[in-house]
């Protein structure tokens, strides 16, 4: 195997303090931003959600010359529309989705009847008829583009797209990443010990809660998309703390003599290259998505990005630290057990070895 790294010695655990305040320090700067942006009057909400959490309208637009998925965005933003969608359609290539969110003024009040979503839907088809007049005229009416040879595009199709991940949805996403933090747990409880077990499920929330702060403060749009991400840097941190923990396993079985936390150290640091190398080459995928991906991959690819590096980052600076401060704990306990289960049999011992007086006996 390739090994980048020959004979380190860096004190990792040494160094903790400063990584935990790191982490703490993020996340404080997301929950203010999260708290600040949701309870500041007039200000924007917590989170950046995209149209798969708060509907909005669909337009299926036609055109003679497809414009790119950038220019069709370009338009849109200037219409005055944040966060379009914007979709090919796989066996008509001069057709295209587009995707708004619901206006302000009608997205205010959860039930939505009839009327109001009629008028959302003329709402939503009038912006996005203002953006794609930018580029020519629409064939109006019965008319088509090939009976109106000077028009641009036509509108063949509107409705209205209610919130694909609407609170049941959301409610089960969180569940079912709370019974995969639960298995994991018992997992590494089982397989290796409960310490462990702690440091790798405290690791993955550090994570996730790290990735939300990125997005809060930096408003990237959070979507179906994003949450699948999430849930792919679940399995990725818990992997590469597992590495870790079964290098640490091995080295106290061969190296009895040596306190935890040189083990400890010694065991990251034999792992390195290896992580160094995985977390490499993944991190390149995901850039790549970043920088070539365009604008609908870019929050899915962003997520990625922050989650599978601090994954890397959360497996020496919290994983690692938590399992053996709790072991350290652990045995300092057992040690003040075992010195009052001492104490107690010494004076025991010692009443038992008290000296008695013999009485003298009279023959």
């Amino acid at each position: 195997m390739l090994n980048l790294f020959q004979n380190i010695h860096i004190d990792w655990l040494g160094k903790r303090k400063a990584f935990i305040g790191v982490s703490i320090f993020i996340m404080l700067a997301g929950l203010i931003s999260a708290v600040g942006r949701q309870y500041t009057p007039g200000g924007t909400e917590a989170f950046n959600l995209g149209v798969d959490f708060r509907g909005g309208t669909v337009v299926t637009a036609k055109f003679r010359q497809r414009p790119t998925d950038d220019e069709i965005r370009g338009a849109l933003n200037a219409a005055g529309v944040s966060d379009p969608v914007i979709q090919a359609s796989t066996d008509k290539p001069d057709e295209v989705l587009i995707k708004i969110p619901l206006i302000e003024s009608q997205a205010s009040g959860e039930a939505v009847s009839e009327q109001v979503q009629q008028e959302q839907v003329q709402s939503g088809r009038m912006i996005v008829k203002r953006a794609l007049d930018t580029f020519g005229r629409e064939a109006e009416g019965d008319s088509t583009l090939d009976t109106a040879p000077d028009a641009v595009y036509k509108i063949v199709g509107t409705d209205s797209v209610g919130a694909i991940a609407g609170s049941q949805l959301r409610n089960q996403a969180v569940t079912a990443t709370l019974l995969g933090l639960v298995g994991i747990l018992l997992f590494i409880a089982f397989r290796y010990d409960w310490t462990y077990a702690a440091g790798a499920v405290i690791a993955v929330f550090h994570d996730v809660l790290m990735t939300l702060a990125f997005f809060s403060v930096f408003q990237w749009e959070v979507n179906l998309t994003v949450i699948a991400a999430v849930l792919t840097i679940v399995g990725f941190s818990v992997n590469d703390s597992i590495v870790i923990f079964d290098r640490i396993r091995e080295n106290m079985a061969t190296n009895r003599a040596d306190s935890i936390f040189k083990i400890t150290n010694d065991s990251i640091n034999q792992t390195l290259s290896r992580t160094v190398i995985t977390s490499g080459l993944v991190l390149l995928s995901v850039l790549a998505l970043v920088l070539f991906g365009g604008e609908v991959l870019r929050s899915f690819s962003l997520a990625l990005l922050v989650g599978f590096t601090l994954g890397a980052y959360s497996t020496i600076a919290i994983a690692s630290p938590i399992a053996i401060w709790w072991q350290d704990k652990l045995g300092a306990a057992k040690v003040k057990d075992i010195q009052i289960a001492s104490q107690g049999g010494e004076k025991m011992a010692s009443a038992s070895r008290r000296s008695v007086t013999r009485r003298p006996v009279t023959r």
